[in-house]
């Protein structure tokens, strides 16, 4: 099973060296899901902001992630952290008042929970960043196909569609400057039609022609005869011992963070939701 040309090999995103590139894509996903499951019933703010620190550290030492693609990711997940924070600030009022400002209350107990959902918001989204940038989709589900016994018509399906979401900004280009070319009132040099009506004809355009290449592929597929029976794999991923080690190394040191919260007192669970 192969979604590339004959002759080529499946090789990871980023630079070849990059240890996170070179991990098995079923065994990285499987623990990057656990790692960030680990954080879902903490509600302190220590524990997350270690992870997330972690993280980060992670995507540009192992991953090789080049420092501005992190940094940009950071700030748009820090807009949605601030939006978490500040709901949570202001809806609760549990603990005690530290500050009033205006015809706000704010409580310990409020800004520690509030602390501890955005410093999470920011750990997960860092998390699911560091998979994709390390990740090749292809490579992925091969390898889910081969380790995690994803069934072959699942596997053909999401490559497909993983495909025809990648030709949709090219797409969406061609039909717009199809559009400008065929309006009689643009001057070379203008910008692209904007108007509503421009935009909504060129989505009803965009969603037309990706019917239409589903409908090819579905075609394609069911007379390459999928899901009729076993598959072979053109290019396999290895899983070899160290990817298992690896993985299981990156649980035991969340692990080793979440215990140490508990040792040091500051852990805290579900039960710091509910007031009193």
């Amino acid at each position: 099973m192969s979604a590339r040309p004959a002759g080529t090999t499946a090789t990871a995103p980023g630079p070849r060296g990059s240890a996170l590139a070179r991990w098995n894509p079923t065994v990285k996903l499987g623990t990057l899901l656990l790692a960030g499951a680990a954080v879902m019933l903490v509600t302190d703010p220590v524990t997350p902001t270690v992870l997330w620190v972690a993280a980060v550290l992670a995507a540009l030492t192992l991953g090789r992630v080049p420092a501005g693609t992190v940094a940009r990711a950071q700030l748009a997940l820090a807009a949605f952290s601030v939006s978490v924070f500040s709901a949570n600030l202001l809806l609760r009022h549990d603990g005690d008042v530290l500050a009033v400002v205006g015809p706000v209350e704010v409580t310990s107990g409020a800004l520690a929970v509030a602390t501890s959902f955005a410093a999470r918001t920011l750990y997960l989204g860092t998390v699911s960043v560091l998979l994709l940038t390390t990740t090749d989709p292809v490579r992925l589900m091969v390898s889910l196909h081969q380790h995690a016994r994803l069934p072959a018509p699942t596997t053909y399906a999401v490559l497909a569609a993983h495909r025809m979401v990648e030709l949709l900004p090219a797409e969406w280009h061609a039909i717009r400057c199809a559009q400008a070319v065929r309006d009689p009132r643009r001057t070379p040099g203008s910008p692209l039609p904007r108007s509503p009506r421009a935009l909504g004809a060129a989505t009803f355009g965009l969603l037309v022609a990706a019917v239409r290449r589903a409908e090819r592929a579905t075609v394609a597929l069911e007379s390459r005869g999928l899901g009729a029976g076993p598959r072979t794999v053109a290019h396999p991923v290895p899983l070899r011992a160290g990817d298992v080690v690896a993985g299981a190394g990156a649980l035991v040191l969340v692990g080793a963070v979440v215990l140490a919260g508990w040792w040091g007192g500051w852990l805290a669970g579900p039960a710091a939701l509910t007031p009193g």
